[in-house]
């Protein structure tokens, strides 16, 4: 349901939950996520509580976007097709390396995610690694075959990463800093 307080227009989606959580996202949109019988002025006045925190996001948003290329959809195919070779080659080397195997790999183009595993063992990857740096795109596949030996981020999951990438915190730095111009 769509609400508007004295400063900002947002979207306020009930669950099964014990708190509220609030998100801007990179284009502006605010979401709060409330629990169901929380009254819609309550949200109204969590949004407000919180404006110094969303106008830092929003404007943090539009910097970011006056900088992010936008790609066609011919460079999105073909970035998508290189992707998936590359990613394949990558992750059966790193697997042979680290004694793990995997299933399933997906290319995709996550908002949010430079890569992912699930349960069973399949990998999902952001088709922009390939536009960055080679050690990059090798850190978000070590990383991601790494919880096919620890589902979890804990000082065991990163030993096995450092185990095979001893500069791994230079990667993710990397990431962190420059990922969202991607």
């Amino acid at each position: 349901m769509k609400r508007r307080t004295e400063h900002f227009t947002y979207e306020l989606l009930r669950a099964r939950r014990r708190s509220m959580s609030l998100k801007v996202e990179l284009d502006g949109t605010i979401t709060v996520r409330a629990p169901f019988r929380t009254p819609p002025e309550t949200a109204d006045w969590f949004v407000e509580s919180h404006r110094d925190w969303i106008e830092v996001r929003l404007r943090a948003g539009e910097q970011i976007l006056a900088v992010r290329p936008s790609y066609t959809e011919t460079e999105r195919l073909e970035g998508k097709k290189r992707a998936e070779n590359v990613l394949k080659e990558r992750c059966c080397y790193y697997a042979g390396l680290m004694g793990v195997s995997y299933g399933s790999i997906t290319v995709r183009e996550q908002k949010t995610r430079w890569g992912s595993c699930s349960a069973k063992g399949n990998l999902n990857f952001n088709w922009k690694l390939v536009l960055m740096p080679e050690e990059i795109l090798d850190y978000v596949v070590v990383h991601e075959l790494a919880h096919r030996l620890q589902m979890n981020h804990s000082t065991e999951f990163w030993d096995e990463v450092e185990k095979i990438l001893p500069d791994y915190r230079k990667r993710r730095q990397w990431l962190k800093e420059n990922g969202q111009k991607y």
